[in-house]
């Protein structure tokens, strides 16, 4: 499924429109009439990257830890402190 996201600015505030098309077609008519009216406009597909490389990274990097023992045990009481 492809995202198309259209930032459009109107006397200084933006509008984001999102709109999910179901089919290419839907999406290729999408991308047409954007171009027509001559809005700038970018195409993404959350299918390809459904979350951030850095925040995957991340969460990865904890799994490694873990699993060398690389990590601290707290108790509930000491959180407080």
């Amino acid at each position: 499924m492809l995202n198309f996201v259209a930032i459009i600015f109107y006397m200084k505030s933006a509008v984001t429109i999102i709109a999910h098309p179901t089919t290419a077609e839907q999406a290729d008519a999408l991308k047409a009439f954007v171009k027509a009216l001559k809005i700038k406009f970018e195409v993404s597909s959350s299918a390809d990257k459904p979350y951030n490389q850095d925040f995957v990274d991340k969460i990865l990097q904890g799994d490694k830890d873990f699993a060398t023992g690389n990590f601290a045990v707290l108790k509930t009481k000491e959180l407080w402190k």
